[in-house]
Formats: structure tokens, C-alpha cells, sequence
């Protein structure tokens, strides 16, 4: 893949996460693909919709301000500034969150996330 590509497939990744859009996001993903969150892994495209699907219907008013991509080869760093609201109890969770995504053949095969929940405490101080 390209520069572009991987931008590109990054922002439809983005735009899944916002719509809390369990098909869309699994599609840019390989059938054995994963994700992995502190203390996490979510391994094949199955198992990607199923956890999506189960987010959504717990969390809601998604925003995510993309702070930079870096990308080298087939992969890229993302930062980005992440919010959610959890609907249960109406708490408004932010964190800054660093993403390192594996690209193989035009799919993601990877995607690691990195959270700090503290620091974006601050922001709002």
C-alpha cells in the first residue's frame, strides 16, 4: 500500500469507530487480523465485529480528532485525542491514544492501541 492508502483506509477507520459501524470497520481489516487493547485481543474478522458491535451498543457520541499519522512502509502511528460517552452511567470517558497499524496486502493485520486516560484530564482542568 501506499502513503495515501493507508491515510485513506485510516480515516474510513476513524469514521467506522465514530458511526460505531461494526461492518465497516471489520471490512478494513484481514480475515485473521487484530486488535489488540490494553488487556484485549481481538483476533479475526469475527471476533473484530462481534467486540464493535458490543461497543456500540454500550457507548455512544464517539469523537475523534486525528493529531497526527506517521507512516512508514506498510505501517503507520497514529495519534489521536479519543471520546466517548459510556451510556449506563452517562460518564464521559477521554483519553489521548497512540495506534500502531500493520498493513498487509491492502487490509489492516494489525492494530495496537496505547491509552493515556490521564493526561486528557488535564485538558478539561
Amino acid at each position: 500500500m501506499n502513503s495515501e492508502d493507508i491515510r485513506i483506509a485510516i480515516a474510513q477507520a476513524r469514521e467506522a469507530w465514530i458511526a460505531r459501524d461494526a461492518e465497516a470497520l471489520t471490512a478494513l481489516f484481514a480475515p485473521d487480523g487484530e486488535i489488540i487493547l490494553p488487556g484485549q485481543q481481538w483476533q479475526g474478522q469475527d471476533k473484530i465485529r462481534q467486540e464493535v458491535t458490543h461497543f456500540a451498543q454500550q457507548y455512544s457520541d464517539i469523537k475523534i480528532e486525528i493529531q497526527q499519522i506517521i507512516v512508514d512502509g506498510d505501517r503507520a502511528v497514529v495519534e489521536w485525542y479519543y471520546e466517548d460517552t459510556e451510556n449506563a452511567t452517562g460518564h464521559r470517558n477521554k483519553a489521548d491514544d497512540v495506534i500502531v497499524i500493520n498493513f498487509k496486502e491492502g487490509q489492516i493485520s494489525r492494530w495496537r492501541e496505547y491509552f493515556d486516560t490521564e493526561t486528557p484530564k488535564l485538558r478539561t482542568q
